[in-house]
Formats: structure tokens, C-alpha cells, sequence
């Protein structure tokens, strides 16, 4: 079997077009008393349709949200975590805007929620499945919680790099310093 990351989809579509390449997360309701952690290195984009998700992204009114078959589980994406940190300092969190499609009231609700202000930044080189991916849809997937199991990945796909090795270098490099990882 293997691991999925639930996010919104239009954050999932900004991943998987090279517009974003940090995930920023407090965790769900069901995250359990530990709370979140970036538990694994390497999963799939798992897209949820939280239909508010627009209002609450830097994009246009009128985007739409994507369109999946009922029934029918599409995975486009891949992603690596290269690095993590945990953000403490709201005013860092607030630097890191040009590098993610949340508004800044997104950002702040997350870090103040629980009674711990922090985020985890997880800085990700995202892959293109080719071609997509379908499965069916199940129950098993639903819920507030940010991992899920999903089926083992047919042997025929293909992951293609979404940025080229010099881009992902480049924005990591600008992330780190903005969010003073040292990892």
C-alpha cells in the first residue's frame, strides 16, 4: 500500500504547476495526542474538495474547483519532502507568502490553532504522475485526519519533475533563508 497527503485540491494543482513547493501545516482533527508531524518522506497528493478553498486561496473568485469523476479517486501528483522545520514566529510564516496560495488569514488561523502557535513547513520536490492516476473512491478515505493508505502505484506510470533541478535548488535555497531552517 502506499502513503497519501490529503490537501486542498487547488493547493495540490499549485504544487503540482510549480507555483508552490512548501506545505504548511498545523494538522487535523484527528491527528491524535502527538498532533501532526510530517510522518513520511514521500507520498502522494491526495485532493480534497473543501468547497470554500477558493475564498481562502491568493486566486482569482472565479477559479474553479476541479472536477472529479463520482465514485473515481484521481492522484496527478507526487511529492518528496527535502527538508522540514517547525515556525514558531508568526512574522516568518507571514514571509514565506510569495511561496504558497493562502491568504494570510489561512496562515494565521493555522498557526494559532491548538493551544501551541507553530506551523510545520515541509519543503517538497513535487513529481507529475504520468499518466494520472484513478482508483476507486472508498469511505476509508474520508475524515479529518492528513494520511491515508491508498492502493500500491501501477508499475506503468511515470513520474516526471515538476521543476527542473536548478528551480527546486534555487526556492529552497530563498525558503530556508526565509524560514531559518537549518537542517
Amino acid at each position: 500500500m502506499s502513503i497519501a497527503f490529503k490537501e486542498w485540491a487547488l493547493v495540490c494543482e499549485a504544487l503540482g504547476r510549480g507555483r508552490q513547493s512548501i506545505i504548511l501545516r498545523k494538522g487535523g482533527i484527528a491527528e491524535g495526542r502527538d498532533g501532526f508531524r510530517f510522518k513520511h518522506d514521500e507520498f502522494f497528493l491526495f485532493p480534497t474538495l473543501f468547497h470554500e478553498q477558493v475564498a481562502k486561496l491568493k486566486l482569482p473568485p472565479e477559479t474553479p474547483l476541479p472536477q472529479l469523476e463520482q465514485g473515481t479517486m484521481r492522484i496527478d501528483f507526487f511529492a518528496r519532502v527535502e527538508w522540514t522545520a517547525s515556525l514558531t514566529d508568526l512574522s516568518v510564516a507571514h514571509q514565506l507568502a510569495p511561496f504558497h496560495v493562502w491568504r494570510d488569514e489561512v496562515i494565521e488561523e493555522r498557526f494559532h490553532y491548538d493551544d501551541k502557535d507553530e506551523l510545520f513547513l515541509a519543503f517538497v520536490r513535487v513529481y507529475r504522475l504520468v499518466p494520472e492516476w484513478k482508483f476507486p473512491d472508498s469511505p476509508k478515505y474520508g475524515g479529518c485526519r492528513s494520511w491515508v493508505t491508498i492502493p500500491d502505484l501501477p508499475e506503468h506510470l511515470v513520474m516526471q519533475p515538476v521543476l527542473s533541478e536548478a528551480e527546486n535548488t534555487a526556492r529552497s535555497g530563498e525558503v530556508r533563508e526565509l524560514a531559518g531552517a537549518v537542517v
